[in-house]
């Protein structure tokens, strides 16, 4: 590994790889413009955006923001989440009210009322396994995958233990039923886009 600079060479020296000493590295790397990267378990994972990816995000934003103002929604924004290194760039997430920033200014897991994740052929074990397992830990309320090659949304709820304990899958073309969540709010899933 080429060492970038003194940090880096530090924590790796102590045996100490922090999350901030990777993302650190990360930013001087030439990441191609339009790739998603993030930290899982450790593992580096970049994944380009498409077209069906950015719609489906950007539906979901649009259905949140009748509940959350856009103070409390985040998406392809760092928090870190419990585990080992666990740096997420969320595809959406909201915000609790009274939501207050961390350490160097990112978002607290503690104040995560709301995940989404869009899955991506690349990565797609990543949020159906140790993505999912890190938000029940975090006690995310709500946690919904979309999957455009399956035609599916996937809602987890009530974690307990670093599980979620209620599983419903629905079909693109269904409302996923949240009312008796934080979310308080149906997602209509008519209009997403399938790869």
């Amino acid at each position: 590994m080429i060492v970038l600079d003194d940090r880096t060479e530090m924590a790796e020296e102590s045996g100490e790889l922090t999350l901030d000493a990777m993302f650190e590295a990360l930013a001087k790397m030439p990441v191609p413009e339009g790739t998603k990267v993030e930290i899982v378990g450790g593992n580096i994972f970049m994944s380009p955006q498409r077209q069906t990816h950015f719609e489906i995000v950007f539906d979901i934003l649009q259905q949140l923001y009748g509940r959350y103002p856009r103070n409390r929604m985040a998406s392809d924004v760092r928090i870190d989440f419990p585990g080992h290194l666990n740096g997420f760039a969320c595809d959406a997430a909201a915000l609790a009210e009274g939501a207050v920033r961390g350490d160097h200014g990112r978002w607290r897991h503690q104040d995560v009322e709301f995940v989404a994740e869009v899955i991506s052929q690349g990565t797609a074990s990543n949020d159906y396994g140790p993505k999912k397992t890190a938000y029940a830990l975090a006690e995310v309320p709500v946690y919904l995958v979309a999957d455009p090659y399956q035609g599916r949304c996937h809602l987890y709820t009530q974690p307990k233990d670093g599980e979620y304990t209620s599983e419903l899958s629905v079909a693109y073309g269904g409302v996923v039923d949240m009312t008796d969540t934080p979310l308080e709010l149906a997602f209509d899933t008519a209009g997403l886009p399938r790869d």
